[in-house]
């Protein structure tokens, strides 16, 4: 651990990016905003993390005061409507990927196609989709989890305690429901910045079978 937020140590096949001063920003901001880290960060040079729950725009600010902090090298999706001048150049040194989500199919497929020819990548997305209350969550990265055989971390922005919690790390089936119920028991208990706008839908017998 490097400091007072409790920064866990990457190791070598994790994409980094950044510098001493980007890591610092992003650990002041954790600091002012009180957070801190809990759980250990996996050895994995391509995953998918699972960032939940989403339900205000501080959620984006505090992925990218981790990112920095960490010195993470990510990818997002983000509205292709936002990435319009001056920000869109801004958008895409952070990571960020414009998506049409009309033509939800063609990015899954591309996107699995370019994490299983990527020698490194970790993209980051929340599974709900949308700040607001959804269910059931978006499905999009599991099928392309599973396409381009990368596991996905689950990450939990727990506003309630401020602590973001790592793990655990899923490798992901065929069985998409299946999958779904694990990452709905998980983040159940993570309370977002507006609780009401949370909902996670376990999909009975399956909540048994996994508890077990």
């Amino acid at each position: 651990m490097l400091d007072s937020v409790n920064t866990p140590i990457l190791c070598k096949q994790v994409p980094r990016i950044g510098n001493k001063f980007s890591q610092q920003l992003g650990t002041t901001v954790l600091k002012i905003l009180g957070w801190s880290y809990n759980g250990t960060f996996p050895c994995c040079s391509k995953m998918i993390l699972a960032v939940a729950p989403h339900t205000s725009n501080w959620d984006f600010v505090l992925g990218i005061a981790v990112a920095f902090n960490l010195r993470l090298k990510i990818s997002f999706f983000g509205k292709h409507s936002i990435f319009i001048p001056p920000f869109d150049r801004l958008l895409r040194r952070l990571g960020g990927i414009p998506i049409e989500r009309s033509s939800t199919h063609g990015w899954v497929d591309g996107m699995a196609d370019k994490m299983r020819e990527a020698e490194s990548m970790v993209l980051c997305l929340a599974p709900e989709g949308t700040r607001s209350p959804i269910s059931p969550w978006k499905t999009g990265f599991l099928h392309i989890a599973y396409k381009a055989k990368v596991p996905v971390f689950l990450v939990a922005f727990d506003y309630k305690k401020k602590l973001i919690e790592f793990g655990p790390l899923h490798k992901i089936s065929d069985n998409t429901q299946y999958e779904m119920n694990r990452i709905y028991l998980h983040f159940k208990h993570a309370q977002g910045k507006y609780p009401e706008k949370m909902l996670t839908k376990v999909v009975p017998p399956v909540e048994r079978e996994i508890e077990k």
